[in-house]
C-alpha cells in the first residue's frame, strides 16, 4: 500500500504534479498518482459522480490515505460519504464540493449543453478555466463537457454530515477558482476535520508552491504515522 494516493483535479496532464511528487519520494514517502477516467484516461464515457465514486473505490485499498485536488476532492468526499470506513485519513487540498450557483457555472453548463460554437469565446473559456483550473477547454470532448456539468451539480446533493472520516483541508489563500470561502464552509459542515489556510498557495499549488506543498504533506504524513 502506498503512503498517499492522490486524485489530481480537472487536468489531462499530471506533469505538473511532477516537483511535488519527486520531493514526496525524496522524503522516502510511496505516491500513486491516480489517472482520472475522461481526464488523464481517455474515454469517451459520460461520467457521474457515482461512476467516479465507484471507479475512486475499485483503485484505493481499505484503510489508505488519500488526497483530492479539486474535483479529485470531489470525488473523494463522495466516497468517504458513501462509504466512511473506507479511507483511514482524507486530505483535501483546495477541493470541490461546494455548491455555489454564479454566472460562470451558467456560461459552463451552457458551454456543454451547445458545444462547439462556443469553443472560441473568450469568456467562456476563461469560466472553464476558473472553475476547472484548466486552460485545455478546446480540447474537451463533449462527453467531458457533460461530465463537468454532472460533476457541479453533483454538489447540490453531497451531504458532508456523512463524512466521518478524519479530514485534514489544506487550502491556497490565493485561490480564485475554490476559495478560501469554501475551505471555511467544508470545514464548518464536516463532522471531523482540521484546516489550514497557505498565504502564497493558489488553486494549484503543486504549480505555485511545489517545494511548500510536499514539506506540509510530508510533514502531515509523517504525523498521522505515528
Amino acid at each position: 500500500m502506498a503512503d498517499l494516493y492522490i486524485i489530481h483535479g480537472w487536468t489531462y496532464t499530471v506533469e505538473p504534479w511532477k516537483k511535488t511528487i519527486e520531493l514526496l519520494r525524496e522524503k522516502g514517502l510511496s505516491v500513486k498518482m491516480l489517472r482520472v477516467p475522461g481526464l488523464t484516461e481517455e474515454s469517451k464515457k459520460e461520467f457521474t459522480i457515482a461512476d467516479y465514486v465507484k471507479w475512486a473505490d475499485s483503485e484505493i485499498p481499505d484503510g489508505a490515505i488519500a488526497l483530492g485536488h479539486s474535483n479529485g476532492g470531489r470525488i473523494l468526499l463522495n466516497l468517504c460519504a458513501e462509504k466512511p470506513e473506507k479511507l483511514k485519513y482524507l486530505i483535501l487540498l483546495d477541493a470541490a464540493g461546494i455548491y455555489e450557483p454564479s454566472l460562470k457555472k451558467k456560461l459552463v453548463e451552457k458551454a456543454a449543453k451547445i458545444g462547439k460554437p462556443l469553443k472560441k469565446i473568450p469568456l467562456v473559456d476563461k469560466a472553464f478555466h476558473r472553475i476547472t483550473g484548466s486552460t485545455d477547454y478546446s480540447k474537451a470532448p463533449e462527453n467531458m463537457k457533460k461530465t463537468l456539468v454532472n460533476m457541479i451539480e453533483s454538489d447540490k446533493e453531497l451531504d458532508f454530515s456523512k463524512v466521518e472520516t478524519k479530514t485534514f483541508i489544506l487550502w491556497g489563500k490565493k485561490d480564485t477558482t475554490t476559495p478560501p470561502r469554501q475551505a471555511t464552509q467544508m470545514y464548518e459542515k464536516l463532522p471531523n476535520a482540521e484546516l489550514k489556510f497557505y498565504a502564497n498557495w493558489t488553486h494549484a499549488p503543486y504549480i505555485s508552491s511545489p517545494e511548500e506543498l510536499a514539506r506540509a504533506l510530508g510533514t502531515l504524513l509523517e504525523r498521522l504515522k505515528k
